[in-house]
């Protein structure tokens, strides 16, 4: 019997690695699938799975499948929504604005600091303004520290103190004060309506209206925190997703010296 009468379709993939035309993997490279979530304002009906799809698309999503919904209350519903993105960005072109320093071990921080301060460095941190969340400054401060990464009341050559939350930036400066403090470390976690911009900003305008701002190597964190933005605001260094207590350290430590803090 003739082999031809089971010839097969081969389906051919795009297996080409562009960085210039950047797009997100699914299954095979190019195909630009995404999974994205998002809440409308209306009722969990058929109608508004189309106004789901509808506004994915208009997002640049191919194919959008709603592979999920669930209402919230009687006039809000969660949509989780699949598709392929149209869109793709050129890699070779991104630059970004990364803390330039080398991340040291607790250990070396510790050398580090009685090589070249000679004494305990004094860091202060909180969640200001009316951020009720710890979990960032906690995994920074407190001994435990997060996903195996000590945090800096383990470290033998700095005295931590964590303040906690809702601290007002005016008593966070006056505690720093009484503490000597060298390093101030704010934490934002909650980011509505840019709330942590306005905070962050608020800090800096304190410390600069009170001559203060060049006494403090001053640090912020959070979710939605770059280094880019954390400059712009007027800080040394922001630390988002990702970095530990011994990023902050490393930083913290190098950047007194060079600014000749003893």
């Amino acid at each position: 019997m003739s082999s031809g009468l089971y010839n097969t379709h081969k389906i051919d993939f795009d297996t080409t690695l562009d960085l210039t035309r950047l797009k997100p993997y699914g299954d095979t490279m190019n195909d630009g699938k995404v999974q994205t979530s998002f809440t409308l304002p209306i009722k969990d009906d058929e109608r508004g799975e189309e106004a789901a799809r509808q506004i994915a698309k208009k997002m640049g999503l191919e194919e959008p499948n709603v592979a999920y919904h669930h209402a919230l209350d009687k006039e809000f519903t969660f949509y989780v929504v699949y598709g392929s993105c149209v869109h793709s960005v050129n890699y070779e072109d991104i630059h970004v604005i990364t803390v330039e320093s080398d991340v040291m071990s607790m250990e070396d921080t510790n050398d580090y600091i009685r090589e070249h301060i000679g004494r305990k460095v004094v860091m202060v941190g909180a969640s200001t303004g009316t951020d009720a969340h710890t979990v960032g400054i906690d995994a920074i401060m407190n001994r435990k520290g997060f996903a195996g990464h000590y945090g800096l009341e383990r470290y033998e050559m700095i005295e931590a103190y964590n303040l906690g939350s809702q601290v007002p930036n005016e008593d966070f400066i006056k505690k720093a004060l009484e503490l000597h403090a060298d390093v101030l470390l704010v934490s934002q976690t909650v980011t509505q309506k840019d709330v942590h911009i306005q905070n962050l900003t608020n800090l800096i305008e304190l410390l600069e209206a009170e001559g203060l701002r060049d006494k403090f190597v001053v640090c912020c964190g959070g979710p939605r925190i770059t280094h880019e933005l954390a400059k712009e605001l007027g800080y040394d260094a922001g630390f988002g997703a990702g970095k530990y207590a011994d990023d902050v350290a490393s930083f913290a430590v190098t950047e007194m010296v060079k600014r000749g803090m003893k």
